[in-house]
Order: structure tokens, then C-alpha cells, then sequence
């Protein structure tokens, strides 16, 4: 490597340490005032984090893990390294089945079943989104799951009319195709979007 290689690879090196400086320092700041960064600005360093996340990379978890338990249409118990945890899926609501302090649903307890026909005895890939945080306030791991096909469980779950589009807050990563496909669905009337089901 000659001298102008050896300061042009020093001359990136500090850019990209000074980028995520300014990106911590910065985000930091904003997150203080509840302000979601990510999109309007754009670092390397966060560039970077999105290449690795992309479907395409070499570095994308692909990590599939055993279904212990499904609690309901969109909660599930999983085993992650030895341990139990449970997994609220990001992007749909299905009726409530479990929560004692509420009445069972209409088309809850289809819901649930769908759920378990579709991933009980399986295994999954688990996949997170930035916008929505590790876990919710319930301490659930926040997640999409896919099934070993690349299946998406949260949209075919809307697909096929057992869970509602849900968005908490934050715009998420596949908002856009849930709701058209939960759009479809009510034109379909698939589910619980059938005529006389849920009056």
C-alpha cells in the first residue's frame, strides 16, 4: 500500500468514527425529545446498520427458533437459547382469547387456532425492527416471525382475515403492505370480515 492509499483509508476511517459520534450524540438528544431521527437523517454508520438488516445480506440473523407455546393469534412463547421467551408479533391484533379482565372475542378463538396450525411444533425465524423497540411494556420481545418458507405469519394471518392491522404509535417497517392486504381481505370478506361474523 503506497502513502496516498495509507491516508485515503485513514481519511474514511475518521469520517465513519466521526459519523457515529455525532449519530450517538445526536440521537441521544432527540430520543430525550421524543423524536424519531431515523427518518429524516441519515449517518454511514446508519447506512451501515441497514445494509446488515437488509434480506440480502451476509450478516442476517437466520437463526431459527423452536415454538414452545402459542398463547393466542399474535403472542407466542419461544425458545432462545435455552430460555422461554415470549414474542409479541409487530404489525396485527387478533381478538382477545386470554386477557381475564376482558370477554372472549368474536372470532378470537378462530384466530388462536389459526395461529396454531400454522406455527405449533415449528420453527421460526424472528426478525426486529428498530422503529418499535426490543420489547414492549409488557416485557414481550417485539418481533415478525417467518416460518422456514420465508412465510410471513403476520400477513398471513390479515391475508386470510384472523388478525387486524395494528400500528402502536411508530409507523412500522411493513405498515404499507398489511394494511393494503387487510384492505383486501374486507373486500373479500375473509375471516372475520365475513357477513354475519362479528356484528
Amino acid at each position: 500500500m503506497n502513502k496516498k492509499h495509507f491516508y485515503l483509508v485513514i481519511f474514511f476511517i475518521a469520517v465513519f468514527l466521526i459519523s457515529f459520534y455525532f449519530e450517538k450524540r445526536l440521537s441521544n438528544y432527540l430520543k430525550e425529545k421524543k423524536f424519531n431521527y431515523q427518518n429524516i437523517f441519515i449517518f454511514p454508520t446508519k447506512i451501515f446498520k441497514k445494509n446488515l438488516n437488509s434480506p440480502t445480506s451476509i450478516f442476517q440473523d437466520k437463526n431459527f427458533y423452536e415454538v414452545i407455546k402459542v398463547i393466542d393469534g399474535d403472542t407466542i412463547d419461544v425458545s432462545i437459547d435455552g430460555k422461554i421467551q415470549r414474542v409479541r408479533v409487530i404489525g396485527i391484533n387478533t381478538p382477545e382469547v386470554v386477557d381475564p379482565r376482558k370477554q372472549v372475542e368474536c372470532f378470537g378463538k378462530e384466530a388462536s387456532e389459526k395461529a396454531r396450525q400454522l406455527l405449533e411444533g415449528k420453527k421460526i425465524r424472528l426478525e426486529k425492527d428498530e422503529t418499535q423497540g426490543n420489547t414492549d411494556k409488557y416485557g414481550r420481545l417485539l418481533r415478525y416471525i417467518f416460518l422456514e418458507d420465508n412465510t410471513d405469519f403476520g400477513l398471513t394471518m390479515i391475508k386470510e382475515g384472523y388478525a387486524y392491522e395494528y400500528t402502536y404509535h411508530i409507523p412500522y417497517k411493513y405498515q404499507q403492505q398489511y394494511k393494503q392486504d387487510q384492505i383486501e381481505a374486507q373486500k373479500n370478506k375473509k375471516g372475520l370480515w365475513a357477513d354475519g361474523v362479528c356484528n
